[in-house]
């Protein structure tokens, strides 16, 4: 997206406010302000009071948190279009993790009390708001599914086909760097690295540059997602 873009530019983009009627979008926006973040920069920290919520207009915002060990652990990305610390926004509680800017990122910050005074007022946003709740849970839900029930092969193969568009021949460049998405997977670096070079050696992906995947076979890594062997499809 362009450096000159709105505010009502990104909020359009967002799935989260897809449904909004343009009335309603004009009145989010109009309390809604873009926020510009430096890669590598955080934006907030676990614990500190929630300034609202936040829509990805362009760049890529990891969502984390730190053990007492001090071993990371990231929750999701959130990417062009994505909307995270809502839940955080509307239960009006502290932020629950940290976030931190990948890359240089632009954001709309929807302030915490304006963005309130919306939901109590417009039905049609409270709507939108439950459905983005439901989707939210079934992510972790998905997360944490992953983790218990799949190995390493499993997670990344359901992770690709999870990406936007995943299908034949659909090509996609990894949203971040491979020891975060690791890290997202619960697992070493060493250990993703060898996965992606066993789907490629059975031939369900290819990797035509370490950041690029593309899906060959979907089927193939459907069925691996749900727990078959790679070396069925080599």
């Amino acid at each position: 997206m362009s450096g000159e873009m709105s505010v009502l530019d990104v909020l359009s983009r967002c799935r989260f406010f897809g449904g909004l009627s343009p009335e309603s979008l004009q009145r989010i926006g109009a309390m809604a302000r873009l926020v510009r973040f430096r890669k590598g920069q955080t934006i907030f920290r676990q614990g500190s009071e929630c300034p609202g919520t936040y829509v990805v207009g362009s760049g890529v915002v990891r969502i984390f948190k730190i053990a007492p060990t001090g071993k990371e652990h990231v929750l999701h990305f959130a990417s062009e279009g994505m909307t995270f610390l809502e839940v955080a926004s509307m239960g009006q509680f502290p932020c629950p993790a940290h976030a931190q800017a990948l890359e240089d990122t632009v954001c709309v910050l929807l302030p915490q009390q304006p963005f309130l005074r919306a939901l109590k007022s417009d039905h049609d946003l409270c709507l939108q708001l439950m459905g983005s709740m439901a989707a939210w849970v079934r992510q972790l839900t998905g997360l944490l599914e992953d983790i218990v029930l799949r190995d390493a092969t499993g997670r990344v193969a359901r992770y690709l086909l999870r990406r936007e568009g995943a299908g034949q021949n659909a090509e996609f460049r990894l949203p971040t760097l491979k020891k975060e998405l690791a890290s997202h997977l619960n697992l070493t670096s060493e250990t993703l690295s060898r996965t992606f070079r066993r789907l490629v050696e059975c031939k369900l992906i290819e990797m035509p540059d370490p950041q690029v995947i593309r899906i060959t076979d979907p089927a193939g890594l459907s069925g691996v997602a749900d727990g078959l062997p790679p070396q069925e499809f080599a």
